[in-house]
C-alpha cells in the first residue's frame, strides 16, 4: 500500500511539474505581433453638379412613383479630416414615391495622392422639401489605402439648379 501511494504521489508530482513547465513555456513564448492600424477621420464638403447620365422610369402603379438610375461626378473639399478626398464618380439608384425618395449607390473617390477609396451609400428623404440623410461605408481602396474600412453619414440638400451639396463626416481605419 505504501508503495502504491508513493508511486501515485510521484505521478501526481511529475504531472504537476510538466503542467507548470508547459504554462511557463506558453507564457514566455513570444505573442504574434498585432498588426497596427491607423485611425482617421473623414470631414468633407461635396458639391455635385447635375448628373451627367440619368434615366427615369415611371412605375405606373400610382402617380408620382418612379425609379431612376444616374451617374455623375462630385468635387470634394476636405475639411479638418485626415482623408484628403478630391473628387468622386457616383452611380446611384433612386425610388421616388410621391413626396419621398430612397436612394443607394457607390462612389469611387479619388484622393489628392491619386489613390482611390470606394464607398457604398444609402439614404432617404421623407419629404422632398427637406434635406436627405445618408449613411455610408468605405469598402476598400487602392495603393496606400488598400484594405481601408470606415463609416459615417452625410447631410445634404438638392438645389433648384439640380446640383447638390453634402457635408460628410465619419471615421476610418487602415491596417499598416
Amino acid at each position: 500500500m505504501r508503495k502504491q501511494l508513493f508511486v501515485a504521489g510521484l505521478l501526481f508530482l511529475s504531472m504537476s511539474v510538466v503542467s507548470d513547465q508547459c504554462s511557463m513555456a506558453q507564457s514566455s513564448s513570444p505573442r504574434p505581433a498585432q498588426s497596427a492600424s491607423v485611425q482617421g477621420t473623414v470631414r468633407s464638403q461635396w458639391h455635385c453638379p447635375a448628373d451627367s447620365v440619368s434615366h427615369k422610369l415611371d412605375v405606373g402603379d400610382v402617380p408620382d412613383h418612379s425609379y431612376s438610375i444616374s451617374q455623375g461626378k462630385c468635387n470634394i473639399t476636405p475639411k479638418d479630416g485626415s482623408l484628403t478626398e478630391k473628387s468622386a464618380a457616383t452611380t446611384e439608384f433612386d425610388e421616388t414615391w410621391k413626396d419621398s425618395y430612397r436612394f443607394h449607390g457607390r462612389a469611387n473617390v479619388t484622393l489628392e495622392n491619386g489613390d482611390k477609396v470606394f464607398y457604398v451609400y444609402e439614404g432617404y428623404a421623407k419629404d422632398l422639401s427637406k434635406p436627405p440623410v445618408e449613411s455610408w461605408q468605405i469598402t476598400g481602396g487602392t495603393g496606400k489605402y488598400q484594405g481601408i474600412k470606415g463609416s459615417g453619414s452625410c447631410a445634404g440638400k438638392t438645389n433648384a439648379d439640380s446640383t447638390s451639396d453634402w457635408t460628410c463626416t465619419g471615421t476610418y481605419s487602415l491596417k499598416k
